[in-house]
């Protein structure tokens, strides 16, 4: 019996030692749950090895696209450069396998830490009575709460009937039936990332200006047809005796 034990015992070292494995590592080095966490423009370093005996040629895919390497840069070891990360990077899982195995892998996915990207001053000249909607980038990880501020104070939504709106990529502030009154100044959006630790703004001036009666197109179209159908059919009437005075 202690023969066979043995006997076992050694075809599974033996097993363990041969198999195949691809191991994937990272710099910043991956984290809980396979995540590698960077921020926007760093750079991350990743590199990829096989255990398996003989010429294996390796393979990287992002996003499940396979990634053009060099001739040098495929068999047992293998390395990929991500620079500059960028918000797109955010969620993207790179895998790297042995090219005639697929089912030997390993992967790690990027989480992008990044803040609104908010700047300069929009200038805007609204009639009254018209409408208004100041959108703003709200694109962050993690998400960030938009801020708006009027002249320098933060907004009350409730005076000038304000509806403020967020669907985690553009922030909106909207408002109808403008009053020069209540509705004109320097209007801001401002986002402030605990992970970055930075606060960025974007700001709006908007000038009410009086409203412009617009010419009636329309009606005046309508009132022509009018007149010329008039004219059409008083003619027609008159045609007889227009007629006989040409022949006089």
């Amino acid at each position: 019996m202690r023969v066979i034990w043995t006997a076992i015992f050694a075809y599974l070292l033996h097993c363990s030692c041969t198999a195949e494995a691809v191991t994937v590592e990272s710099l910043p080095a991956v984290g809980y749950g396979g995540f590698v966490q960077t921020k926007l423009n760093h750079t991350v370093s990743l590199s990829c090895s096989s255990t398996a005996a003989g010429e294996e040629e390796l393979q990287w895919f992002r996003n499940g696209l396979l990634v053009s390497l060099p001739e040098g840069n495929r068999l047992h070891q293998s390395r990929l450069c991500v620079y500059p990360v960028s918000r797109e990077d955010n969620g993207a899982i790179f895998l790297c396998q042995l090219k005639n195995n697929a089912v030997v892998n390993g992967s790690v996915q990027l989480e992008v830490t990044y803040a609104p990207e908010l700047s300069g001053t929009d200038e805007l000249f609204l009639e009254e009575e018209s409408d208004m909607t100041l959108s703003c980038d709200s694109r962050a990880n993690p998400p960030v709460t938009m801020v708006w501020h009027r002249d320098g104070q933060a907004l009350d939504l409730s005076v000038g009937r304000y509806v403020a709106t967020d669907d985690g990529v553009t922030a909106r502030l909207s408002a109808t039936t403008l009053k020069r009154e209540l509705h004109e100044g320097l209007y801001s959006c401002t986002a402030s990332s605990p992970v970055e630790g930075t606060t960025t703004t974007k700001s709006f001036q908007v000038t009410v200006t009086d409203k412009v009666m617009k010419f009636p197109r329309d009606a005046m179209i309508a009132g022509i047809v009018v007149v010329v159908c008039t004219a059409m059919l008083a003619l027609l009437s008159r045609w007889d005796r227009i007629f006989k005075c040409c022949k006089k």
